[in-house]
């Protein structure tokens, strides 16, 4: 029962003390005055009796208007608890978006590496190039089949598209082999952190070409990557000249991947038809124009000999690898899309610092890297470098943009 309804009720069915009174005090004068108090009494009762219903109805009407208010205010508290129920939802799915996209982002981009040393190193893959080749045919199949479905609009790879990008896709392709050659040879820890010398390579590249100047904070960091570059080095148990040679050569394509990117970017997009060049349309560009280059170094570094005679094609387990490593490489431009959609460009730079330091120690892990206190302690003063670095440029830029 409404506890609200419970007056209403009370006041029709119990007996009125007012009433009572009146009519007491009426049965006492007509038992004393007679005749003449009953000339009287209809007139009397007949007063009561108006009175009896005006209060009624009165106090009917008055209690109505007052649930009438009650439900006016619950019904404007509940309105209130539900635009602060969606309000906070809101947030909530904002910040669980941003989350799950950082998360995504981490994965797919640690599995990728750890994936292609599993490849070289645990399999034995001695193709590189090959390998490189398979992963963004995947891609370019994937992404055109996004697009066939509607998914998703790239832009058309038209002549003159690919007259303008060759150049950077020459690059492109370089970083990827070199990087797959230096993989095989060293380290997960040791790879991330001798990357940081392309930070380095990269700034004073910026310095030059585009007369960008830096503060101290940022060359601070810098100097503190080659520091920890050299030493990690000095002090790595599984030196090896030719995959540090490879990474060294991996560190100034991947800086002239970068700095000839922002050069041919504008370029680009004039001859677009939309005058616009997104992430999905590079990687479809990047690796689609890989492959011929691909399969042509792949003749120069006779790689057919050697796939012919392997027996790990036979293996379905690695070709599901394989597949798997070529998805990875699609998952990370479709993850730090998403990530960077999701948060700030700053957040993007500080989680893919940070994101090193887990994936130096699953690859020390994984692959039993034998290593030495001082190594470890070069490795982990590397990446807290890089982190530095983030940061430095991070207020560098917010100083610039001021």
């Amino acid at each position: 029962m409404n506890p609200r309804s419970l007056p209403v009720a009370a006041s029709l069915d119990a007996p009125d003390p007012v009433l009572e009174r009146v009519l007491i005090e009426d049965t006492k004068n007509s038992s004393q005055g007679g005749d003449r108090n009953l000339a009287h009494q209809p007139i009397l009762l007949d007063q009561v009796s108006k009175s009896f219903r005006g209060e009624v109805v009165n106090r009917s009407l008055s209690m109505k208007a007052a649930n009438r208010n009650d439900e006016d205010l619950e019904n404007g508290m509940l309105e209130k608890d539900i635009e602060k129920s969606v309000r906070s939802n809101k947030g909530f799915t904002v910040h669980n978006k941003a989350l799950l996209s950082g998360i995504a982002y981490c994965i797919s981009s640690c599995s990728m590496i750890l994936v292609n040393k599993y490849v070289l190193s645990s399999y034995d893959f001695n193709a590189g190039i090959s390998l490189m080749v398979y992963q963004n045919f995947v891609s370019v199949v994937v992404v055109s089949s996004l697009r066939v479905f509607g998914i998703i609009s790239t832009e058309p790879l038209t002549w003159r598209l690919v007259r303008v990008w060759l150049p950077v896709n020459v690059i492109f392709v370089g970083m990827l082999i070199t990087s797959m050659f230096s993989l095989k040879y060293i380290n997960v820890a040791m790879v991330t952190v001798l990357k940081n010398v392309t930070n380095v390579i990269t700034a004073v590249g910026e310095m030059y070409l585009f007369n960008k100047t830096h503060d101290n904070k940022v060359w601070t960091a810098l100097f503190l990557m080659i520091i920890s570059a050299v030493t990690g080095g000095i002090t790595d148990l599984s030196f090896h000249a030719i995959g540090y040679t490879w990474q060294i050569i991996n560190c100034f394509l991947t800086a002239s991947y970068s700095l000839t990117l922002r050069r041919v970017m504008d370029t680009a997009k004039q001859v677009t038809k939309s005058g616009n060049l997104d992430e999905f349309s590079m990687v479809l560009l990047n690796n689609t124009l890989s492959l011929p280059l691909g399969i042509l170094l792949i003749l120069l570094f006779n790689e057919m000999d050697y796939l012919s005679r392997t027996p790990l094609l036979q293996l379905p387990a690695f070709w599901l690898v394989t597949t798997f490593s070529g998805l990875l490489g699609l998952a990370i431009s479709f993850t730090s899309m998403w990530f960077l959609h999701q948060t700030s460009a700053t957040t993007y730079s500080l989680v893919g610092s940070l994101n090193k330091i887990p994936l130096s120690v699953a690859g020390i892990f994984l692959f039993h890297v034998s290593t030495s206190l001082e190594n470890s302690a070069s490795i982990l003063f590397g990446l807290l470098a890089g982190v530095f670095f983030a940061r430095a440029k991070m207020q560098d830029k917010s100083q610039t943009r001021s």
